[in-house]
C-alpha cells in the first residue's frame, strides 16, 4: 500500500529542514487552532513553508499557516510547528506522523503539543487551559491507527506501551508553572474524532459517558507517534467553547479561531514557564 510513510520519506524531510537551520533544536511544539500566534515569540526564527518540504501533509484549514518556525525561546532551540494537517483534509492517519518522525530524526525528544478542543466537561468554560492527562483516540475504532503497517524498527517498538503518553515530569511542571502565574489549568482527558463536522449530540452524550472531557479532530495520531519514537508529551488544549450537557448547542470554525486568539496570552505564559524550567 502507497499510505504508508518510508523511512526515505522521512530522511529526505528531515534532510530538506536541516539544510535550512544553522541550529539543531531541541524541542518541538505543535500549535493548534487559532494557537498560531504563539510562534511569533520565537527569538530569531528561521522560517520554512511546509509545503517546500518533501513528502509534508499540507495543511490546507483557515487558522494553520503550514510553517516551521525554528529558533529560540526562553533561551532553548525550538522547532514550531505553526499548523498541523489533520485526516478529515484527506491525508492518510499514517502519513499524519511524518512531521513527528522528522523530528525524532532532529534528535528532538521533547513534544509539546496543543489544540483547540470543545469543552464536555461541565465545570469547565470558553478560555480554559486544560492539561491533557490520556486519551481517548476514537479513529482506530475506524481501523485508522498511524503505527498500522510495517513497524519502523529505528524508531520504536511494534507493540509499544502508552499506558503514559502523557508524561507525567512534564505535568507536574505544567501545574507548578499554573499554580505560580495563577492561571487556574484544568486537566481531563482529550477524546479525538475523525472531523470535519462537529459533535452531534449523540456524540457528545457517548464521548462524555466513556470519559472525555474534552474532544477534537487532531493531537492523537501525533501524540502516538511520538511515543512510540520515545518522545516525552505534554498536551494543552485550548477549551474554544462548550458543549452543553446534552449536546445541542451549535459550532463554528470561526468561532474556535476567536476563542483560540483569546487563549494565546495564557498559553504563552504556561509554555515559557515550563521551557524556562526544562
Amino acid at each position: 500500500m502507497t499510505d504508508f510513510i518510508t523511512m526515505q520519506q522521512i530522511d529526505a524531510a528531515a534532510t530538506f529542514v536541516k539544510s535550512r537551520i544553522n541550529v539543531i533544536p531541541e524541542i518541538a511544539l505543535i500549535l493548534g487552532s487559532g494557537l498560531g500566534d504563539l510562534a511569533d515569540a520565537v527569538e530569531n526564527p528561521v522560517i520554512i513553508p511546509t509545503d517546500q518540504i518533501p513528502n509534508w501533509p499540507v495543511s490546507t484549514v483557515l487558522g494553520h499557516k503550514g510553517r516551521l518556525v525554528i529558533g529560540k525561546l526562553q533561551g532553548k532551540n525550538v522547532l514550531v510547528l505553526q499548523g498541523r494537517s489533520h485526516f478529515y483534509e484527506g491525508h492518510p492517519v499514517n502519513k499524519l506522523g511524518l512531521p513527528v518522525r522528522v523530528m525524532q530524526r532532529l534528535g528532538i525528544k521533547i513534544l509539546i503539543i496543543t489544540n483547540a478542543s470543545g469543552g464536555l466537561n461541565v465545570n469547565f468554560k470558553a478560555g480554559d487551559l486544560m492539561l491533557i492527562t490520556d486519551q481517548l483516540n476514537l479513529l482506530p475504532m475506524a481501523g485508522q491507527n498511524p503505527l498500522v503497517g510495517p513497524n519502523l524498527d529505528e524508531f520504536g517498538p511494534r507493540f509499544p506501551d502508552m499506558s503514559q503518553i502523557y508524561d507525567l515530569e512534564l505535568l507536574a511542571l505544567a501545574r507548578k508553572i499554573s499554580d505560580q502565574e495563577g492561571l487556574g489549568i484544568r486537566e481531563g482527558i482529550y477524546a479525538c474524532i475523525s472531523g470535519p463536522y462537529f459533535e452531534t449530540p449523540a456524540d457528545c452524550r457517548y464521548i462524555r459517558m466513556i470519559g472525555g472531557d474534552a474532544v477534537g479532530m487532531s493531537t492523537a495520531p501525533e501524540t502516538i507517534v511520538a511515543r512510540h519514537g520515545g518522545m516525552r508529551v505534554l498536551g494543552i488544549s485550548g477549551i474554544t467553547n462548550t458543549i452543553a450537557p446534552n449536546g445541542d448547542n451549535a459550532a463554528s470554525h470561526e468561532e474556535v479561531l476567536e476563542a483560540g486568539l483569546k487563549i494565546v496570552p495564557k498559553l504563552t505564559k504556561l509554555v515559557k514557564g515550563v521551557l524556562a524550567n526544562l
